[in-house]
């Protein structure tokens, strides 16, 4: 069994409680081993640095060095902690000078020994896609999925966990599952971030073309990784409708509640009844064993 440090992070208990439920049911059921990380603290998000970059970095490593001091790699679901703790593992290695700073601010060592990790990643790796193939109960046959990446997965380039331009990581697993990919053109385009709560006119424009895509790929569905995508294509979806004028009615998904579900695990138990583009009826018809 593969073990890994589990960083839940801010979003996972809260506007993200289907990603944090989804993802431990389904490693659960993988065979891969979870430990939280104890008394850990924010990754310092799209604040910290704005203050001190030093005391950003400081956040992240102190949560890295925690599981360093266990001797194991970080799994995190929210692509945003992803991004700033392999920011932090990747800055202690960087230069001596830095690494004394950082661990100065945290009162530990921190060798960078630790690797982060996205969650989409850690599956990538650890799962064998025939193997894959045969664990499936509920087969995503004729499910058309769009896979998004948005920003934070897949740039910078030295941060990136899968290739910036045309990442498959998602794909592949859920290609694996039945599911038919479908090619189009806001792969990892930015979802608007939290423009769309500072900047409405401008975040969730940017959300509206995303949608837009999505719908005319002709996709079912949206499988995302990141809880900031999942917040501004779902919860903002009616809102970006009436703004512009669209009509659109796309359920988004992380990719893990998808995973899950081809898995046999109960839609509910991971916490799919609580998003705001209804959700349930779609995954229903697979949990009953036939295709839409």
């Amino acid at each position: 069994m593969k073990k890994y440090a589990y960083y839940p992070g801010c979003t996972l208990g809260s506007t993200g409680v289907e990603y944090g439920l989804s993802t431990l049911e389904v490693c659960k059921k993988l065979g891969i081993e979870m430990w939280e990380i104890p008394d850990y603290n924010c990754c310092g998000s799209s604040s910290a640095h704005l203050v001190n970059p030093y005391l950003a970095l400081g956040l992240s490593a102190r949560n890295m060095a925690i599981a360093e001091e266990a001797g194991l790699d970080v799994a995190i679901p929210c692509a945003a902690c992803y991004s700033h703790s392999k920011a932090a593992e990747l800055a202690v290695k960087e230069s001596p000078e830095k690494r004394a700073i950082i661990e100065d601010i945290i009162g530990r060592t921190y060798k960078g020994e630790s690797k982060a990790k996205s969650i989409l990643e850690v599956l990538a790796e650890s799962l064998d896609l025939e193997e894959l193939k045969a664990q499936v109960v509920h087969p995503l046959k004729g499910l058309k999925v769009v896979t998004y990446y948005g920003c934070l997965l897949t740039r910078p380039k030295k941060i990136a966990c899968d290739d910036a331009e045309d990442p498959i990581m998602m794909d592949n697993i859920l290609a694996a599952l039945g599911a038919e990919i479908l090619p189009w053109s806001a792969k990892t385009e930015c979802c608007g971030a939290s423009h769309t709560a500072s900047e409405p006119g401008v975040g969730i424009g940017m959300t509206d073309k995303i949608l837009l895509a999505a719908q005319k790929s002709g996709a079912d569905c949206v499988a995302t990784a990141c809880p900031m995508c999942m917040g501004n294509l779902d919860m903002r979806q009616v809102q970006a409708a009436k703004m512009f004028n669209h009509n659109y009615n796309i359920p988004i998904y992380y990719f893990t509640e998808l995973l899950g579900l081809a898995l046999g695990i109960d839609s509910k138990k991971m916490g799919c009844d609580r998003h705001f583009v209804p959700a349930m009826e779609l995954l229903q018809k697979y949990e009953k064993g036939g295709e839409q």
